[in-house]
């Protein structure tokens, strides 16, 4: 498929997604929204697909919603509001119930709606530079639609602070609540998101998708003795599953397992 807004890539078992609308700093539209959700539904059904790095073309990661889009916006009634809110709710869940690990790779500016991109994401890496801001509220909005995921990011105690303040804050602050995982130079970026992606890469895929399942399923859930049941069914299920058995034997007879072969 040909994307009028993204450079879509997929070689080694890595699928690539980049934003590429720099001149406008990545911000998203109707067409980036519907083209993103379309390209991870696409790496979700596509079987060499072991990982997808989600990137920006330019200086800026993603600074938020278009100007142009946000001016037809603002006309939109209360139910062409919902409907357009609905594109962008189903475009963060599609990224984040992906089978497939996905890692963003940050520079510059990421700023709202960019911010729930990295969110949805199961792996951040920034560079130094990078500059954080959930601005919504000096518009007269809400981050509501990115709030699932940013939330869980970065916890209920900084979103407190900076979905009420818009400040703008440096890769550092984003690193110490968590809400990137590494931060790096500019220049040591790519090669950062490459050894992570080379350890995606080393582990059976089947088992990174159900360890995927299960951080997203326990996560924030009360311990009880149906979570704990939960728990012991998965377990017993990857033990005998193909991966489970496979991994255990090449472990015990000291060969590699063969989804590196």
């Amino acid at each position: 498929m040909n994307y009028q807004t993204l450079n879509f890539n997929i070689e080694g078992g890595v699928a690539t997604i980049q934003l590429n609308r720099p001149e406008v700093r990545n911000a998203f539209n109707e067409i980036a929204i519907a083209e993103i959700t379309s390209a991870f539904h696409a790496v979700n059904h596509e079987a060499t697909v072991r990982a997808v790095v989600l990137s920006a073309a330019g200086s800026a990661f993603c600074a938020g919603a278009d100007l142009n889009w946000m001016k037809k916006m603002a006309d939109y009634s209360r139910d062409e509001n919902l409907a357009d809110a609905a594109t962008l709710a189903e475009m963060l869940r599609t990224i984040h119930v992906c089978r497939k690990p996905v890692v963003a790779r940050v520079q510059g500016d990421c700023y709202a709606g960019g911010m729930g991109l990295v969110a949805a994401a199961d792996i951040a890496v920034a560079a130094e530079g990078a500059t954080f801001c959930l601005s919504e509220v000096k518009l007269g909005l809400i981050p509501a639609t990115i709030s699932p995921y940013v939330i869980r990011a970065m916890g209920e105690s900084a979103a407190r602070r900076y979905f009420l303040t818009a400040e703008r804050f440096a890769a550092s602050e984003a690193l110490r609540i968590g809400f990137v995982h590494e931060v790096c130079s500019s220049e040591e970026l790519d090669a950062r998101v490459q050894g992570v992606v080379t350890s995606l890469l080393a582990a059976s895929p089947n088992a990174v998708a159900d360890a995927k399942r299960l951080v997203q399923d326990v996560a924030g859930v009360r311990l009880s003795l149906s979570l704990i049941e939960d728990t012991v069914n998965r377990i017993a299920d990857i033990r005998a599953s193909r991966d489970g058995r496979e991994g255990v034997q090449s472990f015990l007879q000291k060969r590699k397992p063969d989804w590196l072969v």
